[in-house]
């Protein structure tokens, strides 16, 4: 895994985007050579700058071939998807950049150029992603992992390794307890136990132990580990491990002392200065941009419903404070106060019919953009939710609390990795992704979760 903006991505993704980045940009400069011969294809190249065309051509392919989730864990396995997603990414691709080199004539290549390039970057793609799937389920090109640790969390550790072939681990072996294993009833010295621990272990032949032990005292065999660590083996946290895997923190099996030791879970007065700096100047910004958009809603709100327009809600903000969230109403007049919330559903009857297309579309969200100006929130945080279900969150999910320790977001980590939340485990899982962003709270880490929202608004995902 290599960590980027505070997360962490697969080593092997990565490449494979750069790789297919360089793939299509070497397809289109084989195009100019093949349409215009080497000599004038070396003046177009270097002298009128034709690689600068095309590398905008090569981050919008990559860009695009983001955004249909080609570099998603879930897609990235699955070979019919992936040549239905990279058609779709061709037609898309075609339509965007016929648009702007229509407005923008001088940007554009040649059309022998283009379709040429197209053909090329269409059969280089297709092949790239056939070995790409070919290697990664390769076991000889894995590194082989063993667990050691028994309970839920080093099952679901196990079952997350197992699922994604792109992190390029393989899980040789799991071993749920080191203890007990001679089997005979005299009291074992420290070198009989010794030896029957590297009995245990050495015969999966392990590039890396994952210590996923829940209660690590007096189990924990830390000897033996550090001749393994000394002799090429590495040994890591399995706490770590999921982290960086999952993008999200264990809390079923999270200790306290982790809590305190851990680095991170620190907000820096910079940073708490950068963030409040960048909500007042963009939320101004685009309070501006959007304010003959948002009367017009208002007027469609009013014409379409009875009651006001704008639909005030309380929510709990940092350190359990109160305060009054604004959103453009969505439903009919009453139907969710604070007394009676409860989540929407995709065909929820109290929805309007100007608020289901603003729910679709977010845009009953705007009016947050008056909380962010005020203080109550920023554009990055955890999202707030209203005072019953928080308080019923702190008693029944451990931790929970430490989500009020930063300002409530518009969007957030959680948001973006899984969506909507119903049911108390849904909000308990929320909560890992929200501990993640706030253990790793960083200005790289608000720029990819503002990214990643821009891509779920465009796409029209996640919303209820």
């Amino acid at each position: 895994m290599i960590r980027l903006l505070n997360a962490h991505f697969p080593t092997r993704t990565l490449f494979l985007g750069v790789s297919e980045a360089c793939l299509v940009a070497l397809a289109f400069i084989a195009a100019t050579i093949a349409r215009l011969g080497a000599n004038d294809a070396s003046i177009v190249l270097n002298y009128e700058q034709g690689l600068l065309k095309i590398l905008v051509v090569s981050a919008a392919f990559v860009t695009c071939m983001y955004y249909f989730d080609l570099y998603d864990s879930t897609i990235l396995s699955n070979r019919r998807e992936v040549v239905t997603r990279l058609i779709q990414v061709l037609g898309a691709m075609c339509t965007l950049l016929g648009v702007v080199y229509y407005v923008y004539p001088s940007v554009g290549l040649g059309r022998g150029i283009f379709l040429i390039g197209l053909l090329l970057v269409a059969l280089l793609l297709f092949l790239s992603r056939r070995l790409f799937l070919i290697l990664n389920t390769l076991p000889q090109f894995a590194e082989r992992a063993l667990i050691l640790g028994e309970g839920e969390f080093a099952e679901s550790l196990v079952s997350e390794l197992q699922l994604r072939n792109e992190l390029g681990v393989r899980v040789v072996g799991h071993i749920k307890s080191l203890e007990g294993r001679n089997g005979s009833g005299h009291l074992a010295s420290q070198e009989e136990e010794s030896d029957e621990v590297l009995q245990a272990i050495v015969p999966y032949r392990p590039d890396r132990i994952i210590v996923a032990m829940e209660d690590r005292r007096g189990k924990l065999p830390v000897e033996d580990l550090l001749k393994l660590k000394s002799s090429g083996v590495a040994i890591e946290d399995g706490a770590e491990v999921y982290e960086a895997v999952t993008g999200k923190i264990p809390i079923r099996s999270l200790r306290l002392s982790w809590l305190l030791f851990s680095p991170g879970f620190r907000v820096a007065r910079p940073l708490v200065t950068y963030k409040r700096i960048c909500s007042i100047i963009f939320s101004t910004f685009a309070l501006i941009l959007t304010l003959p958009l948002m009367i017009l809603i208002s007027l469609a709100i009013r014409a379409d419903s009875a009651g006001s327009v704008i639909f005030q809600q309380r929510r709990i903000g940092k350190d359990g404070k109160v305060f009054t969230l604004y959103k453009f109403r969505s439903m009919v007049n009453g139907a969710d106060q604070d007394a009676n919330h409860r989540p929407a559903a995709r065909t929820d009857s109290r929805f309007t019919r100007v608020g289901r297309v603003l729910r679709r579309t977010r845009l009953d969200e705007l009016p947050q953009l008056f909380n962010i100006l005020r203080g109550d929130m920023y554009f990055v945080g955890p999202r707030p939710f209203v005072p019953d279900q928080e308080y019923e969150c702190i008693q029944k999910i451990p931790h929970y609390r430490q989500r009020w320790v930063v300002k409530p977001g518009a969007t957030g980590w959680a948001q973006v990795n899984r969506g909507y939340n119903v049911t108390l485990e849904d909000n308990a899982d929320k909560l890992a992704y929200d501990l993640f962003y706030i253990k790793n709270i960083s200005i790289g880490l608000d720029m990819l979760i503002l990214f990643k929202t821009a891509k779920i608004l465009l796409l029209g995902r996640g919303s209820q």
